[in-house]
């Protein structure tokens, strides 16, 4: 059985009796309403999902842009899924639902959110990959359609966002080195315009230029942000001019590869090279431990999806304070793979 007109065959009423007693409306008899919902189960009434979102003027979607491809995320990547089902945790208190929008790396993404946006796709959208310079911005505020970011840019656009903070991850991790004793310290940040290198880059510069240092452009490597990446930045970083004592690794899957292109160098993290990185899973099994930064992945799921609610009218009374924009702390977990004390050189 399908549809609302079929129910209203087999029970011999009207369709706008069946529709008002299916959403709960107070002009129905509890006798009629008790068969209309019986008949419905009974028979396996299944509603339109299309025609009752063009007459709620709403989809019940809330759509979570990301890039796919190889070459950005990797083997076995947790970071979004882990993010997911905080968003989705918060969407089912009201029986809404988190779709991912997948544009191909082949794909310019500001064409892609256009096409979505104009097929009415959802009733928000979260970004992420955000870049230096994001058209993506302009154009879902032109639909007027409530966003928010997972990351800033330096478009105009976008007064919701969430971000690492990768500030303080610059702050931490530059000035931890420092007091160990190195002086020539690298940093990987990804290729293209992705936002969040140019913001870790600058922070880096700024911590060691108040310790004296400066960090040398020959030291930023750029890497794809996956194991395959990772691999591929040791081979660069060893055979760098100067080789510098230690590196910062900006992607989680990076790490794995890294470690494994200065094994095959006969290097070990933490005694020739001091590493520090973000968290994953499968840094838990590498050894030495890593050194790394870790942010509550869930917890910031649920905290952004509030605050996109918060945006919207059909529920921003439900989270009054949610705030707008918030850079979203990372805790330091403590390794041995930045090494020992060293004598400054």
């Amino acid at each position: 059985m399908k549809g609302i007109r079929q129910l209203a065959q087999h029970l011999d009423i009207s369709i706008g009796t069946v529709s008002r007693a299916l959403n709960g409306k107070p002009d129905v008899n509890e006798e009629t309403r008790r068969r209309v919902l019986a008949a419905a189960e009974a028979l396996g009434y299944v509603a339109n999902q299309a025609g009752r979102a063009l007459r709620k003027g709403s989809t019940g979607i809330i759509g979570f842009m990301m890039q796919t491809g190889h070459d950005i995320t990797g083997h076995g990547d947790s970071f979004f899924m882990s993010v997911f089902d905080g968003v989705q945790t918060v969407l089912a208190r009201h029986k809404l639902d988190l779709v991912a929008m997948l544009s191909s790396s082949e794909e310019d993404p500001d064409a892609y959110l256009r096409r979505m946006v104009a097929r009415g796709f959802a009733d928000g959208v979260i970004l992420s990959a955000t870049r230096a310079r994001d058209g993506r911005f302009a154009t879902l505020e032109r639909a007027r359609l409530p966003f928010i970011s997972l990351g800033r840019s330096q478009s105009d656009t976008g007064p919701l966002w969430y971000d690492l903070d990768f500030e303080g991850m610059a702050e931490t991790a530059m000035t931890r080195l420092v007091e160990k004793g190195h002086r020539r310290i690298a940093i990987s940040r990804p290729h293209g315009e992705i936002n969040l290198g140019y913001i870790f880059e600058d922070s880096c510069r700024k911590v060691l230029a108040r310790h004296g240092l400066i960090l040398e452009e020959e030291h930023v490597f750029r890497s794809h942000p996956n194991e395959a990446g990772g691999y591929a930045l040791a081979q660069s970083f060893l055979q760098a001019k100067n080789r510098p004592s230690a590196i910062v690794l900006l992607n989680e899957a990076t790490v794995i590869g890294f470690y494994r292109g200065l094994e095959e160098a006969g290097l070990r993290a933490g005694r020739d090279v001091a590493v520090i990185g973000q968290y994953s899973p499968l840094a838990e099994f590498l050894l030495p431990r890593l050194t790394c930064f870790r942010p509550a992945l869930r917890e910031l799921g649920v905290s952004m999806a509030e605050s996109l609610l918060a945006a919207m009218p059909a529920f921003r009374d439900d989270y009054p304070d949610a705030p707008r924009q918030c850079l979203w702390p990372m805790t330091l977990m403590e390794g041995e793979s930045d090494g020992q004390q060293l004598n400054p050189v």
